[in-house]
């Protein structure tokens, strides 16, 4: 296989990772979005324009998510109204049209805005994706839950990679379980049935202070930036896009501190306090750390780990991919240095299963 691999060309190689995408659509409900991406594939094979809008990334690496970058930039499109044709088979702008099996009847319409307005998809391809997935708070607010009923104090919280710090805010979402619920119910951000399995113990949780990094944030408040956040949403997945949009309600409600800087700077700036829990948490951000950031923000962790006091406790809490199953939620209390795992939930979030 490795053999296979290092044979391949670099259309050969993009074509496989855009297969694997299309299976983690699959797998995580958008079928619209692993159909386009085995049309894409096929295009991209055959030197259609998908390859002409891909010509200088085909090196790219795979964790740097190529295919949903130039998706995105093709929804940002249909969203504003500069692909009509393309919109009508996405419900994200308002499109009703049967995508057709494998999205053949949405493919001529995606392949057209590629071959037509390439230069504006290609604009994507230098930025990240960021949803800053909004469902993964069920699984923050879980975990937060089951602190404060170790010890009921404030919590002052901490996001590495917060893309846009949505979820610096999950405290004020609403959740709900077969037997518990956690929130107000008037709540813009809704998620019912997002907790399964035995819930946390339902604890309300006052987080008296908010700030995140990230190398790239971007901004809610402004056009530009919820536009960006929306492409990156699968246009087939209307909850998620729901979810995303109440969102960005809160978030101009509720101000957070939120500074561009990589995952060093935010925790070498982390300072415990007493009277409260100071909490470090980041969610499917790892696998995009140079191994030089990865070090200090581990090094960062243990530090703090080292300093906690029953005064001034610690927890460190992470929903991190693993092979082999969904993204554990994972938690460690300082001080101690007790680890638990808690539960599991899909890439992006909900439902949580929570397993006690």
């Amino acid at each position: 296989m490795d053999a296979a691999r290092s044979a391949e060309t670099p259309i050969e190689r993009t074509a496989r990772v855009f297969e694997f995408q299309a299976v983690g659509c699959d797998l995580l409900g958008s079928p619209l979005y692993a159909g386009l991406l085995r049309q894409a594939r096929a295009d991209l094979l055959a030197g259609g324009p998908t390859a002409d809008v891909l010509d200088g990334h085909l090196a790219d690496p795979g964790r740097s998510a190529l295919a949903l970058r130039m998706l995105g930039g093709a929804h940002a499109l249909a969203l504003t109204g500069r692909a009509p044709e393309l919109a009508t088979f996405y419900p994200s702008a308002g499109g009703t049209a049967d995508p057709g099996a494998g999205g053949s009847y949405a493919w001529p319409a995606l392949r057209r805005v590629l071959a037509e307005q390439g230069e504006s998809v290609r604009s994507w391809l230098h930025h990240p994706p960021q949803t800053n997935e909004v469902g993964r708070g069920a699984v923050l607010v879980g975990m937060l839950c089951h602190l404060v009923a170790e010890a009921d104090l404030p919590v002052r919280l901490v996001e590495v990679g917060a893309s846009v710090g949505l979820n610096l805010r999950a405290d004020r979402f609403w959740i709900s379980a077969a037997s518990a619920a956690y929130g107000d119910r008037s709540s813009p951000v809704q998620m019912p049935g997002g907790w399964r399995g035995e819930p946390p113990p339902v604890h309300p949780v006052e987080v008296a202070w908010r700030t995140g990094g990230d190398v790239s944030p971007v901004d809610p408040g402004t056009a530009d930036g919820r536009t960006r956040l929306t492409a990156y949403i699968w246009p087939d997945q209307t909850e998620r896009l729901a979810r995303l949009r109440g969102a960005l309600d809160l978030a101009a409600a509720i101000p957070v501190d939120l500074r561009a800087e990589p995952a060093s700077r935010t925790i070498a700036r982390t300072r415990l306090e007493p009277g409260s829990w100071t909490v470090v948490w980041h969610s499917i951000m790892r696998q995009y750390l140079a191994a030089d950031e990865a070090a200090a923000l581990a090094e960062g962790v243990a530090a703090l780990g080292a300093a906690a006091t029953a005064r001034a406790r610690f927890a460190y809490l992470t929903f991190e991919l693993v092979r082999g199953g969904d993204p554990p939620a994972e938690m460690v209390t300082w001080p101690g240095a007790i680890r638990r795992r808690l539960g599991t939930a899909p890439a992006h979030g909900v439902p949580v299963t929570w397993t006690g």
